[in-house]
């Protein structure tokens, strides 16, 4: 491959990822990137195979042509706002088998599916602490 594809997979990758929800057809693709549809085609195909993007067949003014989705997003310190582990004061005991688990934290559970309410949450808690009480209390 040459330093000129190399460079024109990059720039395309970009501008497919920068388009977002919307996607980008492929005729503007080959148009911003001044190549010819053939080299823009492959591209696409290239991507598609390694699973970076999604190509969809659609009707644009009265001619069928691809639109091309990023599988992938721009990671943002948007996607960590509000994780209880940035202020979790038991973040050093959290790990599998220790005091605190991310796999079994309550806290975490509720960031991530925040359909889950509060009550349902304490409820689960006091199930817990129950069967730990249990725990140490056959162990003695």
């Amino acid at each position: 491959m040459t330093k000129k594809n190399r460079e024109n997979e990059r720039k395309a990758l970009k501008l497919i990822l920068n388009a977002g929800k919307e996607g980008l057809f492929q005729t503007e693709l080959w148009k911003l990137l001044d190549i010819s549809n053939r080299e823009a085609s492959r591209i696409a195909n290239k991507f598609k195979e390694k699973g970076k993007v999604r190509r969809e067949k659609v009707l644009n003014n009265g001619r069928w042509t691809y639109k091309i989705f990023s599988m992938e997003e721009y990671v943002t310190i948007n996607s960590i706002e509000g994780c209880p582990c940035l202020v979790c004061t038991d973040v050093e005991k959290c790990y599998t088998g220790g005091s605190k688990d991310s796999r079994t934290c309550l806290e975490m559970t509720a960031w991530i599916d925040p359909r889950i309410e509060p009550i349902h949450l304490r409820i689960l808690q006091n199930h817990e602490e129950a069967d730990i009480l249990d725990q140490t209390n056959l162990s003695k």
